[in-house]
Parts: structure tokens; C-alpha cells; sequence
């Protein structure tokens, strides 16, 4: 186990941890949660012998493997694969084993290697990590191609597929979900479901947290404080806790302010003065309670909008991509501008008079998304889902102005006002700029809003309401952490007044109390919203359709969230069901070829190795799937009648328990399903490649 006992942890002048404690279980799936700078990654540190403690005891087993995500940027012109293959320690450890034994001439010792690998799963190391590639939503076509031509995210996720083909006992994530859309997000939750290890995550992702953990450690006041629960059961334990210590407070100052006025009254009187004695011993003896401090929850609205057309938009026969050799980039001098969406095509100015975007594609343009049929209306709140690299940015940057449309026609309503977050602050940020300074100019370059709330003074009280106060005004913002600058753009589009707000990833760097807060500010506000997101917290808070976007197109998404994760499952059962059938092709097609004739006794041979070899792999997977059936059965059942318990008349503390078994049933449930897929696809995948060699 993790044993951590009476910890100090001081970075500069700041301390961390204060003679801090907590213990975590082997096997343990870990959540830990604080707010920005409260010493989560520091905690890391610590656990994976980069820090050091300034007093007390860390205790690790020392026999326990580490596996987590390195944070450089990987530069290296292997394959994907084998750059994923390198994470997995043993199988290096004996591969070199193999080779000085090679070198060596050792029998004894190239025997041992072998036994090395074999041990280190090295007959299917490569499929492993594939799994882990194309499981992060890479394509199959991309498994053999150099790490260095993909793009920045596409390499830290290559970083998260090494950790997680690293061997471990402890798995240490730090924000994992950062470069992960939506699909990848749910593979990677069935993965860490079934990690056998110890896993310490840290992620502002509410339902990450609550779909993989079982603990929760909250770093507060320079304390490690452990719930057994989710995020959600910690949040419900830790309010429990609140409320209780803040009325133990109570009656202590009320009691205080009893005795105090007891001594105050009678210490000058002689026939009092014992007591009003004993009762000044009384307050010095007793252990006074600190009031409950917690930190100021954070909250913002938007205004309401001046007008609402509708509908907003209306986008026909539409066409979205990227201008090839022709397109002319904007001036670098308005590069970065939150408050100039200015498109690079000539027909810009046609749409700022008419409110019609008309274009059509050339020969060097990049299409992305085709013969787009959409209206958004009045009110809406629309989620826009879809695999990374499909078109969701594009689309959003196309209406946004940030991208010149390469075909047919989106109309905008009359007045209609907009409010972009991008995927990357630094699209819609000067770093060199101070938060005041980006207000300023915003103030010039909307005078209608400015005539009301345009003095230096309003936007400082402004900048404030987003905890932009005294000296951060002034601050430069690329001296700011990522989630300041995501609340400065968040105030910089609420001061805009918009009726049409489009947020792509606004959540990236924002912690659970701003991402809470932005969820009730779009409950609240009356215009329009088009949401990019893989919160699913934030997506199922804020949006009644669900657009989406794939195979070159966008379309309407009959269902809910987890329609739409049932849905990302059978797309990657087929992805593995392809990728089988393609391996198995490829093993026959190398079996068939430059090889001799077999007699008829060798080929009979063959064919019972081959089927004793399917057999042997069949047998423990059909086993699993007949219990893993089995089990579903029993929790269907156990689900049916905790329903129908629920529909009879219960006192208050029967509806709690029943609610609370049905909560575990269906979590129970779930994560079932998610085995039997799984297990499913293994077999399915077993049952191709014998059914491939037998041909």
C-alpha cells in the first residue's frame, strides 16, 4: 500500500502540505481533486520520486512498476506502433535480455530470454499496443506512420498509449482527457475499469471521475482528506461535513458569547467573582473550533441578449473545409483578435451586408464536410458530436467567420451577435496584452455596448466579477495559467452580449467549480448554443439535440449521451472486428506464399495443431462471456424489482436505500456490458483468424 504519514511539502514560499496524511489500498482507483494549485500534481511528484518531502514519510513498494504519461512532446521518426511497443518495459527488458545473450554465444541464457519474452506477452505485444492506438482514436492507416507527422495532440495521446502499455502497479494520470475526444474518452473509461493496479487520476471531468474512481483524496487547507466514494458521493459527504462543522461552530460561539457575558457582568462583584473565575478557566480550556472556510464558489452570467432572430442561421448546400494554394491568409496584424472574426475570402464583405456567406470550391480546396442542410433556431442548445479530425472545429470556425466558407450558403439572422470560445485561447488572446488591454480594445471596437459599460472603471469592475482583480488586471496574460485565460475569454464574450454563443472544448483548462459555473450560466441564458465538448457533465446539463458530425457530413443524432456512448461501442467492435480480419488475411496470404507443397499426413498434422492452438484460446473467453451473461441476467433482474420497489409507497429512508442499490445495479450493469463487448470482440476476433488459417 501508499502510505503517506505527517507530510511537508513547501514550494517556494507556498506550502503545499502541512504534516498531511492518507493511505491508499492496493488495487485502489483514485481520484484526486482540489483546486488550481492546491498541490495535486506536486502530490505526483512525490509519488514518482521527482520531489522530495521537506519532512515526514512517503512510502511506495519498492517492487511496484510506475507507469505514467510523459509530458514532452515526443520527436522521433518511429512508427506509431513501435513508439507505443517501447512503453512496455518487460518486453524491452527481455528483448535486451535476448540480445547480450545473443552476443554472448549462452545457450542457457538465449533460453532464458526466450522464456523472458514469452512471459512478457511478446507474440502479441504488437497487437496489444495497436489496440491502444486505434482504442485513442487513431486509424488504421496511421499505425505505421512516423510519430513526428502528427500533429502535437495526436502525440500526447501516442504519450497516454506508452503509459498504458507500460506494465504497472501504479498508474499515475494527470489530466488525461485533455487531448481526448469523446470516443476515445469512453474506450479509455472501459479500459481503466479493468486496470488491475493502483490508479491515482487527476482530471476535472465530473463523470471521468465518477464512471472510473472508487476514492476520492480532496487536497484543502494544506490537508489530504479521504472519502470512500466518487466525485459525486465526495461532494454529497463533504457538504455533510460542512454542515455539521459549521453548526458545531455555532454553538461553540454561542456558548463563548454566554460565558463572556456571564464574566463581563459579575467579575467586579465579590459574591460572584469565583464563578465568573471558574468560567474564564472554562474559556481558556476549551478547544476552540474554526469556522468553516471554503472557498468562494465562482458564478457568472450572461446578460440578456438585445435581440433573438430567428432563426439564427440557416445554412444550405453547404460546404466546409480549408482554402487550398489560393486562399490569402488574414493580415498577421489582426491575427488573435477575439473581437475581429473577419473572413480571408471576398465575399465577406457581400455577407456583412446581406447576411448570406456565398462560395464555391476550387481545385486546391480541402473539403471536409459536404451538402450541409441545417437551421439553427432561436433557443436552441445544441451539442455537436463526433470523432477528432470528422469536422467538428472546422464547422464551428466556418460559422464563427474564422474559416471562409468553400460552398453554398449560410444566411444569418438580423441582428444576430456572436460569442466564440476556441478550442485554443491562444486563436483569441494577445499574450502580450494584459486582461484590462483586451477589454480596451473590445471597448473601441464595439462602441454601441461601450456608450453603456465602456469606462476604464467598468470594465476593472467588470474584470472583477471574473476574479480579474487589483494587480491582475495588469498582468501579462501569457504569464497566466490555462485557466485564467479561459475565464478571461469567457469574460470577453459574456461583455459582448451575444445571441448565438459556439464553444469549442470551452472546458480544457477550466477547473470543476468554473465548468459548474459556465453549466448555469448556459441554463440561464436565453440566446443560442452550439457546443463542442467531451464533458459529458457539461454536454448533459446544457443540450436537448445532439448534432452529428462524420463521414463527411452532419446529421441529427436520434438519441441521448449514452445512446451515444452505446453507439461508440459497436463502431469500435468493428474497428477490432476489421482490423482481425485483416491480420488474419495478411497471416494467410504469408502462409500460402514461398512455401512447399505439405503431404497429406503433415497437412492433417497442421490442421490439429491449428485447432488445438484455437481451442486453447476459445475455451477462457467463451467461459468468461457464458459468466459475464450470466451476470447480466442476475442484475437485470435484480434491476427490474428495485424498479418496481421504487413504484410502491416507501417511507423516506427505504426510497433512499433502493435508490442507492439501483444506482450500484445499474453501474454494475453497465460495466458488465462493457466486459461482454470486449470479450465478444476478442472471441470473435479468435474465431476469424482460425477460420482465415483453416482456409
Amino acid at each position: 500500500m501508499i502510505v503517506i504519514q505527517d507530510v511537508t511539502l513547501q514550494r517556494g514560499t507556498k506550502v503545499l502540505l502541512d504534516k498531511a496524511s492518507v493511505t491508499l489500498n492496493p488495487g485502489e482507483r483514485v481520484a484526486l481533486v482540489g483546486r488550481n494549485g492546491a498541490g495535486k500534481s506536486s502530490l505526483f511528484g512525490l509519488l514518482n520520486g521527482t520531489l522530495h518531502e521537506d519532512s515526514g514519510e512517503v512510502v511506495v513498494p519498492a517492487h511496484w512498476r510506475l507507469g505514467q504519461v510523459a509530458q514532452n512532446m515526443p520527436e522521433t521518426s518511429e512508427t506509431a506502433t513501435a513508439f507505443v511497443l517501447g512503453g512496455d518495459t518487460r518486453l524491452q527488458e527481455a528483448q535486451a535480455a535476448l540480445t547480450a545473450a545473443e552476443a554472448s554465444g549462452d545457450g542457457m541464457a538465449i533460453a532464458h530470454a526466450h522464456t523472458l519474452l514469452q512471459d512478457a506477452g511478446a507474440h502479441d505485444a504488437s497487437s496489444r499496443a495497436q489496440t491502444l492506438i486505434l482504442g485513442l482514436g487513431f486509424q488504421v492507416n496511421e499505425l505505421d506512420k512516423p510519430v513526428n507527422s502528427f500533429s502535437g495532440g495526436w502525440r500526447m495521446r501516442l504519450q497516454l498509449a506508452r503509459a498504458l502499455m507500460c506494465p504497472s502497479d501504479l498508474l499515475l494520470l494527470d489530466e488525461p482527457t485533455n487531448h481526448l475526444d469523446l470516443d476515445a474518452l469512453v474506450w479509455l473509461e472501459g479500459w481503466l475499469k479493468r486496470y488491475p493496479g493502483t490508479l491515482l487520476i487527476i482530471s476535472h471531468d465530473r463523470e471521468f471521475l465518477d464512471a472510473v474512481t472508487q476514492v476520492t483524496v480532496h487536497i484543502e487547507h494544506a490537508k489530504l482528506n479521504r472519502y470512500g466514494g466518487n466525485y459525486t458521493a465526495f461532494e454529497e459527504m463533504r457538504a455533510q461535513q460542512i454542515t455539521l462543522q459549521q453548526a458545531a461552530y455555532s454553538r461553540q460561539q454561542e456558548k463563548i458569547a454566554h460565558l463572556q457575558k456571564f464574566i463581563d457582568r459579575f467579575k467586579a462583584k465579590a459574591t460572584k467573582a469565583k464563578q465568573a473565575q471558574s468560567r474564564v478557566k472554562a474559556l481558556e480550556r476549551m478547544e476552540r473550533l474554526a469556522p468553516v472556510l471554503t472557498s468562494a464558489d465562482f458564478t457568472f452570467e450572461f446578460q440578456e441578449p438585445p435581440q433573438l432572430p430567428n432563426p439564427m442561421l440557416a445554412i444550405r448546400d453547404a460546404s466546409f473545409g480549408y482554402r487550398g494554394a489560393d486562399y490569402v491568409a488574414p493580415d498577421a496584424s489582426n491575427a488573435g483578435e477575439v473581437e475581429d472574426f473577419s473572413t480571408s475570402h471576398v465575399l465577406r464583405e457581400h455577407q456583412l451586408q446581406t447576411g448570406e456567406a456565398l462560395a464555391d470550391v476550387t481545385a486546391n480546396d480541402t473539403v471536409i464536410l459536404r451538402n450541409v442542410d441545417r437551421s439553427v433556431l432561436a433557443g436552441q442548445r445544441i451539442g455537436v458530436l463526433g470523432a477528432n479530425g470528422q469536422g467538428k472545429s472546422t464547422f464551428v470556425k466556418t460559422i464563427a467567420h474564422a474559416l471562409p466558407l468553400l460552398a453554398g450558403r449560410i444566411t444569418e439572422g438580423k441582428g444576430l451577435r456572436l460569442g466564440y470560445f476556441a478550442q485554443q485561447e491562444l486563436d483569441v488572446l494577445q499574450l502580450d496584452d494584459t486582461p484590462l488591454g483586451h477589454m480596451i480594445r473590445l471597448a473601441k471596437a464595439h462602441p454601441d455596448i461601450a456608450a453603456q459599460a465602456g469606462r476604464e472603471q467598468d470594465l476593472r469592475n467588470f474584470l472583477g466579477s471574473f476574479q480579474f482583480s487589483g494587480d491582475m488586471v495588469s498582468q501579462r496574460v501569457g504569464s497566466m495559467s490555462g485557466g485564467e485565460k479561459a475565464r478571461l475569454v469567457l469574460a470577453m464574450i459574456v461583455w459582448q452580449r451575444p445571441n448565438l454563443l459556439l464553444l469549442d472544448e470551452p472546458t480544457n483548462h477550466l477547473d470543476l467549480t468554473t465548468r459548474e459555473a459556465l453549466a448555469m450560466a448556459l441554463n440561464e441564458f436565453e440566446g443560442t448554443v452550439m457546443l463542442v465538448s467531451h464533458d459529458r457533465a457539461l454536454l448533459r446539463a446544457v443540450c436537448d439535440d445532439f448534432w452529428l458530425v462524420g463521414h463527411g457530413t452532419i446529421a441529427p443524432f436520434d438519441g441521448d449521451l449514452d445512446d451515444y456512448q452505446r453507439y461508440l461501442l459497436d463502431m469500435a467492435r468493428q474497428k477490432r472486428e476489421s482490423l482481425a480480419e485483416a491480420a488474419g488475411a495478411a497471416r494467410q496470404s504469408a502462409a500460402s506464399s514461398d512455401k512447399p507443397a505439405l503431404s497429406g499426413a503433415e497437412q492433417r498434422k497442421l490442421q490439429a495443431a491449428q485447432r488445438q492452438q484455437y481451442l486453447e484460446q476459445r475455451r477462457p473467453l467463451a467461459k468468461r462471456q457464458q459468466q459475464l451473461e450470466q451476470q447480466m441476467d442476475k442484475l437485470n433482474t435484480e434491476k427490474a424489482a428495485l424498479e418496481a420497489q421504487l413504484c410502491e409507497p416507501l417511507d423516506p429512508g427505504a426510497i433512499a436505500e433502493a435508490g442507492r442499490k439501483l444506482k450500484q445495479c445499474t453501474d454494475a450493469l453497465e460495466e458488465a456490458e462493457m466486459d461482454w463487448l470486449e470479450v465478444s470482440a476478442e472471441l470473435e476476433a479468435v474465431e476469424t483468424a482460425y477460420q482465415g488459417a483453416a482456409a
